[in-house]
């Protein structure tokens, strides 16, 4: 799964280069944690600048780091550089001497002037972390976009009011679970403040990335383990990585474990020393994507002149120009999930009901109902607003016509409401200003996206299906809200697109015990269900770019496929556009999972 298609992402690196012993070899390596960073950083195809004490002359085991990077820093003799001797106990490094060398006296004075020009600056410990808070002053002083810091434990253990002050300056922060213990008191207590995430790693059982009070588990990959030296900096390094290419802040973590996994299998950072692309997390292949059928249809979807995209206009939404547009498309669609209601572990039936005179289904009852408060209360759409519902307020502008709530996840609905709102006061947003910074910025989409990462409704979702809907809403508005710009919305991944993907043959499903489920419109778990959106994911993404069409266009023509191709009743394939391409597997269903996702 890609990122946005970015120009290059610069990353600086303060701190933390040195030659290491390994476990009583005599051979010096390069180590560091900062070292590991920039170079992870830098092998996942990011612009790395660190700054760190530079030895002259440089040695053998560091040049080709020095080759790799731009290195600034004060220059020390080699006697003076840090030097680290680790040994190795149940596959965990130990520093059995610690020498940190002109590290400690690095002094941020000394930085780059102007550090906007930088995707993120992450700051290691430098061995006080009273030197680095005073680094993360100095960052928001000289224009750092994103403040990253890593922490260790023996310094929180020695330091814990600068540990606290790190870790309440910066955007991003890693540590591992110990560490994350030690500060918070238990993994359960760790949250992150608005607009900061939070990287816990665990070792071989994988990592938790913090979003506010939204925590996802990854689970660890697989590798036989010869130097764990540094594996949790070269998790940091990657993550940043694609963090600044675009991904959301679990994408970026999924992407960066089988780099921080590769690494471990050989001695010292020489993984990270490759010229290669960095490996991909691995595939479930019960389901996979293919790529036949994909070209195929991407090529027949091309040839159709009406598979254009929707403005988002018409009687179930605002009117052009109305001046509540942006708070009603921003509180409306985030509740764009679960319209379906299920009995005996299996799909019963869609959500189809009567608003305002009209039958409406799913996503289109959604945005009708809310035009109550676009034309009686618009205020009731605000961010102040929306953190206070009641659940009379919820109940007055869903309610069906008869009086009725139709909704079948009623309060995951109120709870994600109260959220977005609170998270965008936390971070002093609307709608408005939020697009002005976001236009205001060299990639308006991908902005967007990363605000929506903090916001909850928008935020809990690896995938971003409601944030990309967003955006392809206040792209093809006629107020053209959101500028198109040279990068592509993700894949909006819902119900109606993976019952399309596996219906056509995008997809294929190789595990008969899950071809049973979907066949049978059983619930799934966890896992199975992301099996398959994950491969639908990546189809649509294919399909789009072999296409020629935008991903608002391809959306729209999944979309509708609720008419032509619809749950309950039998497909009727002569009203649909890729009939002659398609593998026409209807018995197939999309997957059955109560999720706030889609």
């Amino acid at each position: 799964m890609r990122a946005q298609k970015l120009t290059e992402v610069r990353i600086l690196i303060v701190g933390g280069a040195s030659l290491d012993t390994l476990d009583g070899a005599d051979d010096l390596v390069a180590g560091g944690a900062g070292m590991y960073t920039a170079m992870a950083s830098h092998r996942s195809g990011a612009s790395v600048t660190l700054y760190a004490p530079r030895p002259a002359p440089i040695p053998d085991a560091l040049q080709l780091v020095a080759k790799s990077l731009e290195w600034l820093g004060p220059s020390v003799a080699l006697q003076d550089f840090a030097h680290f001797e680790i040994t190795y106990t149940d596959s965990q490094a130990v520093y059995v001497r610690s020498h940190f060398g002109g590290e400690e006296a690095l002094s941020p004075k000394e930085m780059p002037a102007d550090l906007s020009g930088f995707d993120c600056v992450h700051l290691i410990p430098l061995g006080d972390l009273r030197q680095q808070h005073s680094f993360t002053l100095t960052c928001r002083e000289r224009g750092a976009r994103l403040v990253s810091a890593g922490t260790a434990l023996h310094l929180i253990n020695e330091q814990p009011d600068d540990a606290v002050n790190v870790l309440q300056g910066s955007d991003l922060f890693f540590m591992n679970e110990e560490e994350a213990v030690r500060l918070f008191g238990s993994m359960d207590a760790v949250n992150s403040r608005p607009g900061q995430t939070i990287f816990v790693t665990k070792g071989r059982a994988g990592a938790t990335v913090i979003q506010g009070n939204v925590a996802t588990h990854l689970d660890g990959v697989s590798a036989s383990v010869v130097d764990p030296t540094g594996a949790g900096d070269t998790f940091c390094g990657a993550t940043l990585a694609n963090l600044a290419s675009g991904y959301h802040p679990v994408m970026a973590a999924r992407q960066a474990m089988p780099l921080s996994a590769q690494m471990t299998e050989g001695v010292g950072p020489s993984a990270l020393l490759r010229s290669s692309p960095p490996p991909e997390p691995p595939l479930d292949q019960r389901v996979i994507v293919n790529p036949e059928n994909i070209v195929r249809i991407a090529k027949h979807i091309a040839g159709v002149t009406d598979i254009t995209p929707f403005a988002f206009t018409g009687p179930d939404l605002p009117a052009p120009d109305h001046p509540a547009a942006l708070d009603y498309f921003f509180a409306s669609t985030l509740q764009q999930f679960s319209f379906w209601t299920a009995s005996a572990d299996r799909y019963e039936r869609p959500l189809i009901a009567t608003v305002d005179g009209e039958e409406r289904k799913g996503a289109f009852y959604l945005f009708r109902a809310y035009l109550r408060w676009l034309e009686n209360d618009p205020e009731m759409l605000t961010p102040a607003h929306q953190a206070d519902l009641t659940r009379a307020d919820m109940l007055a502008v869903l309610r069906a016509d008869d009086g009725t709530d139709p909704m079948p996840a009623f309060d995951l609905h109120l709870e994600l409401a109260r959220q977005y709102g609170r998270d965008m006061l936390a971070l002093d947003l609307t709608p408005l200003t939020m697009l002005q910074q976001v236009s205001a910025s060299a990639s308006p989409l991908r902005s967007l996206l990363q605000f929506l990462d903090h916001v909850g409704g928008y935020k809990e979702d690896p995938l971003r299906k409601k944030a990309g809907l967003l955006a392809i809403i206040l792209q093809q508005r006629p107020e053209a809200f959101l500028s198109s710009g040279e990068d592509e919305v993700p894949p909006v991944v819902d119900y109606h697109v993976m019952r399309s993907c596996l219906r056509t043959g995008l997809i294929d499903v190789t595990d008969d015990e899950l071809a049973a489920k979907l066949v049978g419109r059983q619930l799934l778990s966890a896992n199975e269900e992301w099996a398959v959106r994950a491969a639908a994911h990546m189809a649509i993404e294919q399909v789009v770019e072999k296409s020629g069409k935008s991903m608002g266009a391809v959306d729209w023509f999944f979309f509708q496929a609720r008419q032509r191709c619809p749950e309950m009743s039998e497909p009727q394939c002569e009203l649909c556009a890729v009939d002659p391409v398609c593998g026409h597997r209807k018995e197939l269903f999309q997957p059955v999972r109560r999720t706030t996702y889609y």
